[in-house]
């Protein structure tokens, strides 16, 4: 998803409409969490660490790995 499309979800969050802000936020957090996951495997692949990984996303080094890492 571009820039564009979140821009236009994140006003269609801030409706009146309470269903249309719903829909909207759920599909940014879907896409967010789909960004996030491509952006962990671009930091691990530039050789960052899961603390400073961690780090970023403000959660503890154990969850980063726990949801990104391979076994």
């Amino acid at each position: 998803m571009d820039v564009g499309a979140l821009h236009t979800l994140a006003g269609d969050a801030g409706s009146q409409d309470p269903l249309v802000a719903l829909r909207a936020v759920a599909q940014m957090r879907r896409e967010l969490d789909r960004h996030e996951a491509v952006v962990v495997r671009r930091a691990r692949n530039a050789n960052a660490s899961w603390q400073l990984i961690a780090l970023c996303l403000g959660v503890s080094k154990q969850a980063v790995h726990k949801k990104y890492g391979r076994a």
